[in-house]
């Protein structure tokens, strides 16, 4: 028996060629998306990394200024329950104590300025220690996008460690750098706040809570006349806040 063999003709129609031309476009579309995407994952992953280590540099680099005690001893000049006491021998001796100590503690609490890559100029307004979650970060005088990149914001307050509610932000970070940590804080944990006198307060954690970022109350400045901290981050979707509220530990 003859077998005939029949081989089958594909004809290569327009709308054969239009589809394949499509498909060729959007494996190219793809690619570039991917490589989009996973650069600015490496550009994100760098510019937290670098924001980390001026962060670091600032801290390592801040002289905090602490009044020594015996350095005024001699001129009748005693510090008793956080106030300066000065003890009066003669007008003399007043005049020149009060001189020499005035211009020493204006010297002393005068801020370092830096400046960001774009100009932006900003001092360090505290420290911020949490022992518990080995968090120790320089806290910014003002509160921006630019400088929530370089370390932890100061948002609103009175200055630290003084009467009042002092509200510190930063990021979330999910290489666990800035406020990474913080949502894991625990109820009794010390927050440790150093001014830059090296003046050091302890807070105790009493709440914590989430809320909208429209919501706002946790910076409210009634504190009964109390010292207080408030610690803010993003959640993990960035769509509502962490709020940590501290006490002083009396």
């Amino acid at each position: 028996m003859n077998q005939i063999l029949i081989t089958e003709k594909i004809y290569v129609t327009p709308e054969l060629k239009r589809k394949k031309k499509m498909y060729k476009f959007e494996f190219f579309i793809s690619i570039f998306i991917i490589c989009l995407l996973f650069s600015y994952y490496i550009y994100a992953e760098y510019d937290r990394t670098k924001g980390e280590k001026v962060s670091q540099e600032i801290l390592a680099n801040l002289d905090l200024q602490v009044i020594d005690e015996e350095k005024f001893a001699d001129a009748g000049v005693k510090l008793e329950n956080d106030v300066l006491v000065i003890y009066l021998d003669n007008k003399s001796k007043e005049e020149i104590s009060l001189n020499s100590l005035i211009g020493e503690i204006e010297e002393d609490v005068q801020p370092e300025e830096h400046t960001t890559e774009n100009g932006t100029t900003y001092y360090v307004d505290s420290v911020v220690n949490i022992p518990s979650l080995d968090i120790s970060y320089p806290v910014l005088s003002d509160t921006s996008d630019e400088l929530l990149k370089i370390s932890l914001n100061k948002f609103w307050g009175p200055n630290p460690n003084e009467i009042g509610n002092y509200v510190i932000v930063g990021h979330n970070y999910k290489n666990k750098t800035f406020f990474g940590k913080l949502p894991d804080i625990q109820k009794g944990a010390i927050v440790e706040l150093t001014d830059l006198k090296g003046k050091t307060i302890q807070y105790e954690v009493y709440d914590k809570y989430i809320v909208n970022p429209t919501d706002v109350q946790c910076t409210s400045q009634l504190t009964n006349g109390k010292r207080e901290l408030t610690l803010i981050t993003c959640t993990s979707t960035g769509k509502q806040r962490h709020v940590i509220k501290c006490r002083e530990v009396i």
